[in-house]
């Protein structure tokens, strides 16, 4: 049985019966589990909670949504203003999520879940809509496929299940580690294409300390089980880096295993991650100051920034290191006079370059202030 397979046939198993050896142990806020179902909640099986990453108002992608629960706690979170989408491939799990969909939204009081069959490495593609093109016209020889070929291009290209640059935050638990090596790249890649700029990501999954060895990854049962598909700790963090995210952050790690196989340590962690780093850099006189409490630090792009030195920096860092995650670890320095957008000249960021006073507060600033007493308030 080929690993997709075996992780299909586990979690139809897992909508139907519940599997204890799917589930890690995660505490949900119970307040936002009141409205769901017990079939769902008995059903469930994650990792960790990205649900609380989420805020009002968000366009949430939960990737690998399962039978819905936590698309369900997110739509409470967002409001009726907010949206969310949950994307799977097993029909069982989606039939499940879709099976209480009208009767939790009457509940909640807004209906702002959507629930799409697609595979997470590939959001472009809808595959309920190519099962409908299949059974329509049946392909019979050469030309017909190449047809169909063009078809899901030209599908890809206009409708894609899930739009570029539409959602403000990725949630998953406990699903990437399912999805066979071949494919992560592109699921990397596609987590970034629909993230809108300086949108996150939110991550619950299981990692292994030491790399996994060949003959557990060839183990239908221990990959579906969320075991020797795992990402190495290290390399989970540098897939996001190779995506073209930054401020990575390992937000929570258990202590404690969740399994033991061979030596190799299993447990959950959650990431947290930002779309936003790229675009061109451009001289706006703007500076930093890194607060400590290291010495000094170097962020995702190579800059070194010391303890409390002004570090100069371009427009796009600027902005990056004064929003999450980086806005209480810098002091922003603004210059005296702002520089329009418009009229700023392209800046090539020096990886440790200060930040000269007289550039934020210009060449010709002669200010000099007098108090009336020597003291500043009356009594040194």
């Amino acid at each position: 049985m080929s690993l997709e397979k075996s992780v299909i046939e586990r979690y139809k198993a897992g909508a139907e019966i519940k599997q204890e050896s799917l589930c890690c142990p995660v505490t949900y806020n119970p307040a936002y589990l009141e409205v769901i179902p017990d079939e769902i909640l008995q059903k469930d099986y994650g990792c960790g909670d990205p649900s609380q990453y989420v805020k009002e108002g968000d366009v949430v992608l939960d990737l690998g949504s399962g039978g819905g629960k936590i698309c369900y706690i997110a739509s409470q979170i967002v409001g009726a203003q907010g949206k969310v989408i949950g994307v799977d491939f097993n029909p069982t799990m989606l039939a499940l999520a879709e099976k209480y969909r009208k009767r939790i939204g009457d509940e909640i009081g807004w209906h702002n879940v959507d629930f799409l069959r697609g595979r997470i490495q590939d959001l472009k593609t809808d595959t309920n809509w190519i099962d409908q093109i299949l059974k329509n016209h049946p392909i019979h020889d050469r030309n017909q496929y190449e047809e169909f070929q063009k078809q899901i291009e030209s599908q890809q290209t206009n409708h894609p299940l899930v739009k570029s640059d539409s959602i403000d935050i990725i949630i998953s638990n406990c699903v990437l580690n399912l999805v066979k090596k071949d494919d992560r790249k592109n699921m990397f890649s596609e987590m970034y294409r629909v993230l809108k700029k300086g949108a996150r990501v939110a991550i619950s999954d299981i990692v292994s300390d030491e790399h996994v060895p060949q003959e557990l990854q060839n183990d239908p049962e221990l990959w579906s089980g969320c075991i020797s598909g795992a990402f190495q700790e290290e390399e989970f963090l540098a897939a996001f880096g190779e995506a073209g995210f930054y401020g990575m952050c390992i937000d929570k790690r258990e202590e404690k295993p969740w399994r033991v196989v061979k030596g190799i340590e299993f447990r959950s962690v959650t990431v947290t991650a930002y779309k936003g780093k790229e675009g061109p850099c451009f001289e706006r006189h703007q500076g930093v100051i890194y607060k400590g409490p290291w010495k000094l630090i170097e962020d995702d792009d190579g800059h070194v920034y010391e303890r409390g030195a002004r570090s100069s920096v371009c427009d796009k860092t600027f902005k990056i290191l004064t929003q999450e995650p980086y806005k209480n670890d810098f002091i922003p320095v603004e210059p005296y006079r702002e520089i329009p957008l418009a009229e700023a000249k392209p800046y090539d960021c020096p990886k440790n370059g200060r930040r000269d006073p007289r550039v934020t507060k210009g060449l010709d600033y002669n200010k000099t202030t007098e108090s009336e007493d020597s003291c500043c308030s009356g009594s040194c």
